[in-house]
């Protein structure tokens, strides 16, 4: 009779942990991270007697969570790509929409701009037109500032979200270590049985983690979960965790970078190491995005103002004077690193616009060589002594500071040299007659020459500002030695002959002319300054047909290109991570689908399993309440 309810008992057990396991499965079918636990039964073995062995009932060896590792990591995998693509994708179309918009992009306020000074060359008297154009030019130096303001507002938002991502992942840190401790405890005290719960609990924090920064998991029998991230740094192992810190750069007092503690120091890493995750996407889209437009933005900026200004000083204003800048350029911004221990002073200028890259560049000292490194592409583009030659149209400049301290091996600077273009862009002129809309020069011919010899209008380059006219200059035509005689009345005027081809160019003080036709002898030509300004918008031609110049790229792209350029590569970029994103949702939504499959809550299973136990209790019961009646029928028998 004992053996019968000993049976009975075991399977009675055994129905009533399958009963209580089962209830637990429908109580958490909607518990994030939890995997559907199952009873583990092994036959308790038999016994022999003269007939056999007869069984003993049943054991339950484990309640086991259904849970594969290997689908888990797939898992967390996924959700860290999406997690980057997300938001990666979420600030790249604050850019997209920014600059692409047809009312609040700069294409707009740039056509209207160049639109008004090609109205100012058919109407150069017109002080209307002039004032129209500098306030076209005001609107168009507050939408260069505007947007990059909204650019640098951008990159706050950034360094925000960096503080409370970096924070979450600490926090995370700490939870997984608490966890490894009570699992360590309770399975010791359970003598090696599993904590499901714990287990599921530590598991949904890792792939919470998971979705910040791109994380491995090693699982150490004895010490839990040791996670690391990036190039193997750890942020747990087994009970110790190792926080991240957000730290403000050594050279841009404006951005944040991540700096990871390691024996009370703190050690800053670079973008490129820290990887997944919405961390990885923000400091990716920083930059590979963010820095470069504004760079780029910048770079438009100087190059526009840079061309104009040379243009308008090629021409003469209202009254008669030389053209001025029409626009104020900031210069590069130069930052010394705030660990650097020597005092010399760098600085930067920008000697050829049209060589500017959209890079910023690091100067470093190794305690004999300057290294200047151009960061877009990490390419050293000068080692050795000091450059004195310009690197990519800046040229550098350093000086001792106050008292001199001399540079040491390690000491370095950041040097932006189109970050402050677009934000601190301005219109130079405050007065509409000082616009430059004439040319510097004047040619004539008088009516009274008797060949059919024409002069041009004559232009001017650089050069005449070296070497501009100081009065009218005539050239008079000898027929017969097919030459022509120069001659000024300003003081040291060297007279000179000049041979005649006609159509041929001929330059004086700086500026070049043809005369063309069959000029007779005595034929007089005469080329000289213009004293007035008046009705000759001969340079406002010049500086509206700087819309499609190509002025940017070593003179291969135009800036209204430029800027094109920007807004396309920001538009493919935004499709490109916006496409990514959804593929890695797939990913991730298939994966998940896997993951259900397998330890997903099945309301239907469940409802199953428990009128399977609820039938096994049932019969277990029976067995025992048989055992029952047949010992009291033993024990009539004895009476």
């Amino acid at each position: 009779m004992g053996n019968i309810l000993s049976v009975g008992q075991s399977g009675l057990l055994a129905a009533q942990l399958g009963v209580t396991t089962t209830g637990h499965n429908i109580a958490n079918a909607a518990t994030p991270g939890y995997s559907r636990q199952i009873v583990v039964q092994t036959s308790a073995g038999g016994q022999s007697s003269g007939n056999g062995f007869v069984g003993q009932g049943t054991n339950v060896t484990a309640i086991q969570r259904v849970y594969d590792s290997y689908t888990a990591n797939r898992v967390n995998a996924s959700q860290t790509g999406k997690a980057g693509f997300d938001a990666y994708a979420s600030q790249i179309s604050q850019i997209n929409n920014l600059l692409a918009d047809s009312t609040t992009g700069l294409s707009p306020v740039l056509g209207d701009f160049f639109n008004n000074v090609q109205n100012l060359s058919a109407n150069p008297g017109s002080s209307v037109q002039r004032q129209t154009l500098l306030s076209s030019a005001d609107s168009l130096v507050a939408r260069f500032q505007s947007l990059d303001g909204e650019l640098s507002r951008i990159s706050e938002g950034v360094n925000q979200q960096v503080i409370g991502t970096v924070s979450t992942i600490n926090g995370y840190a700490k939870q997984i270590a608490t966890l490894n401790d009570a699992i360590e405890k309770a399975t010791s005290a359970a003598e090696g049985a599993p904590p499901n719960d714990l287990l599921d609990q530590r598991d949904l924090i890792v792939s919470e983690l998971s979705k910040q920064v791109k994380v491995s998991v090693d699982n150490q029998p004895g010490s839990g979960y040791n996670v690391s991230f990036g190039s193997g740094q750890p942020l747990v192992i087994g009970t110790a965790t190792y926080a991240l810190q957000v730290v403000t750069s050594t050279t841009d007092q404006t951005k944040l970078e991540v700096g990871y503690q390691s024996g009370g120091v703190v050690l800053r890493l670079p973008d490129s190491a820290i990887s997944g995750g919405t961390l990885g996407g923000l400091l990716d889209f920083r930059s590979t995005t963010l820095d470069p437009a504004r760079n780029e933005l910048g770079r438009v900026a100087v190059g526009l103002a840079t061309a104009f200004n040379d243009q308008s000083k090629l021409g003469v204003d209202k009254n008669g004077q030389p053209g001025k800048d029409f626009f104020k350029i900031p210069g590069p911004q130069v930052s010394p690193s705030n660990t650097n221990t020597g005092n010399d002073v760098i600085s930067a200028t920008i000697s050829n616009a049209s060589s500017l890259t959209t890079s910023d560049y690091s100067i470093g000292f190794d305690g004999t060589n300057y290294n200047i490194t151009r960061l877009a592409d990490k390419k050293v583009v000068s080692t050795g002594a000091f450059p004195t030659a310009a690197i990519d149209g800046i040229t550098f400049s350093k000086t001792a500071g106050s008292p001199p301290v001399a540079l040491i091996a390690g000491d370095s600077f950041l040097v932006q040299p189109t970050l402050n273009g677009a934000s601190g862009i301005k219109v130079a002129l405050t007065n509409n007659s000082e616009i430059a809309a004439a040319a510097p020069i004047v040619t004539g011919a008088p009516a009274a020459n008797g060949g059919n010899g024409t002069i041009s209008a004559g232009t001017v380059d650089k050069s005449y500002l070296a070497t501009p006219l100081a009065s009218s200059v005539t050239l008079t035509y000898d027929s017969v030695t097919k030459l022509f005689t120069t001659s000024s009345s300003a003081p040291g005027f060297v007279s000179s002959t000049i041979a005649y081809t006609s159509g041929s160019n001929i330059v004086l003080g700086g500026a070049t002319f043809q005369i063309a036709g069959a000029p007779a002898t005595g034929d007089k030509f005469t080329i000289g300054p213009n004293t007035t300004g008046t009705g000759d918008g001969r340079n406002a031609v010049a500086l509206g047909a700087l819309q499609t110049a190509r002025t940017l790229d070593n003179g291969t792209t135009s800036f209204s290109g430029a800027f094109g350029q920007l807004v396309n590569t920001i538009g493919n970029k935004t499709r490109e991570v916006t496409a990514n994103a959804a593929a890695e949702g797939t990913l991730l939504a298939n994966a998940k689908a896997i993951q259900q499959s397998q330890s997903g809550v099945n309301l239907d299973e469940e409802a199953s399993n428990l009128l399977r136990y609820q039938q096994a209790y049932q019969a277990a019961g029976k067995i025992m309440q048989t055992a029952s009646t047949l010992f009291d029928v033993l024990l009539s028998l004895g009476r």
